[in-house]
Protein backbone atom coordinates (compact mmCIF):
# COMPACT_ATOMS: atom_id res chain seq x y z
CA UNK A 1 0.00 0.00 0.00
CA UNK A 2 1.18 3.53 -0.73
CA UNK A 3 2.02 6.05 1.97
CA UNK A 4 -1.06 8.02 0.92
CA UNK A 5 -3.27 4.99 1.46
CA UNK A 6 -1.65 4.27 4.80
CA UNK A 7 -1.50 7.73 6.33
CA UNK A 8 -3.67 10.33 4.56
CA UNK A 9 -6.60 11.28 6.77
CA UNK A 10 -8.74 14.41 6.97
CA UNK A 11 -8.77 15.34 10.66
CA UNK A 12 -10.54 17.99 12.71
CA UNK A 13 -8.87 21.38 12.52
CA UNK A 14 -6.84 20.67 9.38
CA UNK A 15 -8.19 23.69 7.50
CA UNK A 16 -7.26 25.94 10.42
CA UNK A 17 -3.77 24.49 10.64
CA UNK A 18 -3.33 24.96 6.89
CA UNK A 19 -4.50 28.58 7.10
CA UNK A 20 -2.12 29.26 9.99
CA UNK A 21 0.81 27.75 8.12
CA UNK A 22 0.09 29.80 5.03
CA UNK A 23 -0.11 32.99 7.08
CA UNK A 24 3.17 32.20 8.83
CA UNK A 25 4.85 31.73 5.44
CA UNK A 26 3.36 34.93 4.05
CA UNK A 27 4.45 36.92 7.10
CA UNK A 28 7.95 35.45 6.98
CA UNK A 29 8.34 36.26 3.29
CA UNK A 30 7.19 39.84 3.91
CA UNK A 31 9.55 40.28 6.85
CA UNK A 32 12.59 38.97 4.96
CA UNK A 33 12.19 40.08 1.33
CA UNK A 34 14.68 38.28 -0.88
CA UNK A 35 16.47 36.81 2.11
CA UNK A 36 14.46 33.72 3.04
CA UNK A 37 14.79 30.14 1.81
CA UNK A 38 13.06 26.81 2.38
CA UNK A 39 15.82 24.33 3.21
CA UNK A 40 14.13 21.22 1.88
CA UNK A 41 15.28 17.69 2.62
CA UNK A 42 12.78 16.54 -0.03
CA UNK A 43 10.86 14.69 2.66
CA UNK A 44 7.08 14.66 2.82
CA UNK A 45 6.85 17.76 5.03
CA UNK A 46 9.16 19.80 2.84
CA UNK A 47 7.30 18.75 -0.29
CA UNK A 48 4.15 20.16 1.31
CA UNK A 49 5.95 23.42 2.01
CA UNK A 50 7.31 23.54 -1.53
CA UNK A 51 3.80 23.13 -2.91
CA UNK A 52 2.44 25.87 -0.63
CA UNK A 53 5.19 28.28 -1.61
CA UNK A 54 4.81 27.65 -5.34
CA UNK A 55 1.01 27.34 -5.35
CA UNK A 56 0.59 30.69 -3.60
CA UNK A 57 3.42 32.47 -5.39
CA UNK A 58 5.31 33.24 -2.19
CA UNK A 59 8.71 34.93 -2.64
CA UNK A 60 10.63 32.23 -0.77
CA UNK A 61 13.59 30.52 -2.44
CA UNK A 62 13.82 26.73 -2.28
CA UNK A 63 17.16 25.00 -1.75
CA UNK A 64 18.30 21.48 -1.00
CA UNK A 65 21.47 19.59 -0.07
CA UNK A 66 22.71 16.95 -2.48
CA UNK A 67 25.07 15.24 -0.04
CA UNK A 68 26.56 12.76 -2.48
CA UNK A 69 25.15 9.93 -0.34
CA UNK A 70 21.42 10.25 -1.04
CA UNK A 71 19.24 7.38 -2.18
CA UNK A 72 18.71 7.52 -5.97
CA UNK A 73 15.00 8.03 -5.31
CA UNK A 74 15.74 11.16 -3.28
CA UNK A 75 18.13 12.67 -5.81
CA UNK A 76 15.65 11.96 -8.62
CA UNK A 77 12.93 13.83 -6.74
CA UNK A 78 14.74 17.14 -7.32
CA UNK A 79 14.12 17.01 -11.05
CA UNK A 80 10.66 15.51 -10.67
CA UNK A 81 9.62 18.33 -8.35
CA UNK A 82 10.93 20.97 -10.74
CA UNK A 83 9.03 19.29 -13.57
CA UNK A 84 5.82 19.24 -11.52
CA UNK A 85 6.01 23.02 -11.06
CA UNK A 86 7.65 23.92 -14.36
CA UNK A 87 4.77 26.18 -15.34
CA UNK A 88 5.48 28.26 -12.22
CA UNK A 89 9.18 28.40 -13.06
CA UNK A 90 10.41 26.50 -10.00
CA UNK A 91 14.18 26.08 -9.86
CA UNK A 92 15.57 24.38 -6.77
CA UNK A 93 18.95 25.62 -5.58
CA UNK A 94 21.21 22.58 -5.11
CA UNK A 95 24.16 22.74 -2.72
CA UNK A 96 26.79 20.00 -2.68
CA UNK A 97 29.66 19.26 -0.30
CA UNK A 98 33.17 20.21 -1.30
CA UNK A 99 34.58 17.27 -3.23
CA UNK A 100 38.05 17.52 -1.70
CA UNK A 101 36.65 17.41 1.85
CA UNK A 102 34.59 14.30 1.10
CA UNK A 103 37.51 12.53 -0.54
CA UNK A 104 39.82 13.31 2.36
CA UNK A 105 37.27 12.22 4.96
CA UNK A 106 36.65 8.88 3.22
CA UNK A 107 40.36 8.33 2.65
CA UNK A 108 41.14 8.91 6.33
CA UNK A 109 38.12 7.21 7.87
CA UNK A 110 36.64 4.81 5.34
CA UNK A 111 33.24 4.48 3.69
CA UNK A 112 31.63 3.22 6.92
CA UNK A 113 32.99 5.85 9.28
CA UNK A 114 29.51 6.91 10.40
CA UNK A 115 29.03 3.53 12.08
CA UNK A 116 32.30 3.73 14.02
CA UNK A 117 31.49 6.58 16.41
CA UNK A 118 29.09 9.47 16.94
CA UNK A 119 31.97 11.90 16.44
CA UNK A 120 32.80 10.45 13.03
CA UNK A 121 29.14 10.36 12.02
CA UNK A 122 28.74 14.01 13.00
CA UNK A 123 31.94 14.87 11.15
CA UNK A 124 30.48 13.27 8.05
CA UNK A 125 27.26 15.26 8.52
CA UNK A 126 29.36 18.37 8.95
CA UNK A 127 31.05 17.91 5.59
CA UNK A 128 28.06 16.68 3.63
CA UNK A 129 25.28 18.76 5.20
CA UNK A 130 26.32 21.55 7.56
CA UNK A 131 28.94 23.20 5.36
CA UNK A 132 26.69 23.24 2.26
CA UNK A 133 23.81 24.48 4.43
CA UNK A 134 26.01 27.34 5.64
CA UNK A 135 26.50 28.37 2.01
CA UNK A 136 22.76 28.16 1.37
CA UNK A 137 22.06 30.44 4.33
CA UNK A 138 25.03 32.79 3.94
CA UNK A 139 23.05 35.72 2.50
CA UNK A 140 19.74 34.83 4.15
CA UNK A 141 18.19 36.24 7.30
CA UNK A 142 15.54 33.52 7.69
CA UNK A 143 14.89 29.95 6.65
CA UNK A 144 11.90 27.65 6.58
CA UNK A 145 11.96 24.03 7.76
CA UNK A 146 9.51 21.14 7.92
CA UNK A 147 10.03 20.39 11.60
CA UNK A 148 6.95 19.06 13.42
CA UNK A 149 6.54 18.49 17.14
CA UNK A 150 5.20 15.00 16.48
CA UNK A 151 8.43 13.84 14.84
CA UNK A 152 10.36 13.05 18.02
CA UNK A 153 10.64 13.79 21.73
CA UNK A 154 13.55 16.12 20.98
CA UNK A 155 11.33 18.15 18.63
CA UNK A 156 8.29 18.10 20.87
CA UNK A 157 8.98 21.60 22.17
CA UNK A 158 9.92 23.19 18.84
CA UNK A 159 8.39 26.64 18.42
CA UNK A 160 6.79 27.81 15.21
CA UNK A 161 9.37 30.59 15.20
CA UNK A 162 12.88 30.34 16.57
CA UNK A 163 16.45 31.30 15.85
CA UNK A 164 19.41 29.25 14.77
CA UNK A 165 22.90 29.45 16.25
CA UNK A 166 23.74 32.34 13.92
CA UNK A 167 20.73 34.38 14.97
CA UNK A 168 18.76 33.80 11.79
CA UNK A 169 15.01 33.48 12.10
CA UNK A 170 13.93 29.87 11.72
CA UNK A 171 10.36 29.35 10.57
CA UNK A 172 8.91 25.95 11.45
CA UNK A 173 5.58 26.43 9.72
CA UNK A 174 4.28 22.88 10.20
CA UNK A 175 4.94 22.41 13.91
CA UNK A 176 1.32 21.55 14.74
CA UNK A 177 0.67 19.30 11.77
CA UNK A 178 0.19 15.58 12.21
CA UNK A 179 1.52 12.87 9.91
CA UNK A 180 -2.06 12.39 8.71
CA UNK A 181 -2.23 16.12 7.87
CA UNK A 182 0.93 15.92 5.79
CA UNK A 183 -0.35 13.03 3.70
CA UNK A 184 -3.86 14.44 3.44
CA UNK A 185 -2.33 17.55 1.86
CA UNK A 186 -0.09 15.48 -0.45
CA UNK A 187 -3.09 13.44 -1.57
CA UNK A 188 -5.38 16.44 -2.02
CA UNK A 189 -2.96 18.49 -4.11
CA UNK A 190 -1.13 15.61 -5.84
CA UNK A 191 2.24 16.65 -4.44
CA UNK A 192 5.20 14.60 -5.72
CA UNK A 193 6.89 12.62 -2.96
CA UNK A 194 9.78 10.24 -2.39
CA UNK A 195 8.73 6.64 -3.18
CA UNK A 196 10.81 5.49 -0.21
CA UNK A 197 7.93 6.75 1.95
CA UNK A 198 5.96 3.85 0.48
CA UNK A 199 8.62 1.54 1.95
CA UNK A 200 8.04 2.62 5.56
CA UNK A 201 10.67 5.36 5.67
CA UNK A 202 8.95 8.40 7.20
CA UNK A 203 12.24 10.21 7.78
CA UNK A 204 14.76 9.96 4.95
CA UNK A 205 18.36 11.11 5.09
CA UNK A 206 21.51 9.79 3.47
CA UNK A 207 21.30 6.19 2.28
CA UNK A 208 23.81 4.70 4.79
CA UNK A 209 21.99 6.37 7.67
CA UNK A 210 18.36 5.54 6.87
CA UNK A 211 16.36 2.34 7.23
CA UNK A 212 12.68 1.42 7.22
CA UNK A 213 10.88 1.46 10.57
CA UNK A 214 8.75 -1.25 12.11
CA UNK A 215 5.16 -0.86 13.28
CA UNK A 216 5.11 1.10 16.53
CA UNK A 217 8.58 2.61 16.15
CA UNK A 218 8.99 6.41 16.37
CA UNK A 219 9.13 8.48 13.16
CA UNK A 220 12.89 8.93 13.35
CA UNK A 221 13.79 5.43 14.53
CA UNK A 222 15.19 4.70 11.08
CA UNK A 223 17.72 7.52 11.26
CA UNK A 224 21.12 6.64 12.80
CA UNK A 225 19.38 3.65 14.40
CA UNK A 226 22.62 2.41 15.98
CA UNK A 227 22.94 5.53 18.14
CA UNK A 228 21.31 6.64 21.35
CA UNK A 229 18.00 8.46 20.75
CA UNK A 230 19.33 11.71 22.26
CA UNK A 231 22.10 11.90 19.62
CA UNK A 232 19.80 11.66 16.61
CA UNK A 233 20.35 15.04 15.00
CA UNK A 234 22.89 15.93 12.33
CA UNK A 235 23.37 19.47 13.61
CA UNK A 236 20.94 21.29 11.31
CA UNK A 237 18.31 21.64 14.03
CA UNK A 238 20.18 21.78 17.34
CA UNK A 239 19.19 25.34 18.32
CA UNK A 240 15.50 26.06 18.62
CA UNK A 241 15.24 29.01 20.99
CA UNK A 242 12.05 30.98 20.39
CA UNK A 243 12.71 34.35 18.83
CA UNK A 244 12.54 37.22 21.29
CA UNK A 245 9.02 38.41 21.90
CA UNK A 246 7.40 35.63 19.89
CA UNK A 247 4.80 33.13 21.04
CA UNK A 248 5.99 29.55 20.92
CA UNK A 249 2.76 28.54 19.19
CA UNK A 250 1.53 31.29 16.88
CA UNK A 251 4.38 33.74 16.28
CA UNK A 252 3.90 37.16 14.76
CA UNK A 253 6.58 36.65 12.14
CA UNK A 254 5.73 39.88 10.37
CA UNK A 255 6.51 41.85 13.51
CA UNK A 256 10.18 40.84 13.36
CA UNK A 257 12.55 43.02 11.36
CA UNK A 258 14.88 41.42 8.83
CA UNK A 259 18.23 40.54 10.34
Amino acid sequence: MSAIGLYARATAGFDDRLATTLQILRDAAAAHPGRIVLATSLGAEDQVLTDLIVRHGLPIAIGTLETGALHPQTAELIGRTEARYADQGLKIEVYRPKTEAVIEFVRNNGERAMYESIDLRKACCGIRKLEPLARMLAERSAWVTGLRREQSDARGVVAALGTDDQGRVKVNALVDWTWADVWHYISTFEVPYNPLHDEFMPSIGCAPCTRAIAVGEPFRAGRWWWEDEKAKECGLHVSQAPAAGASADLPAVSALPPR
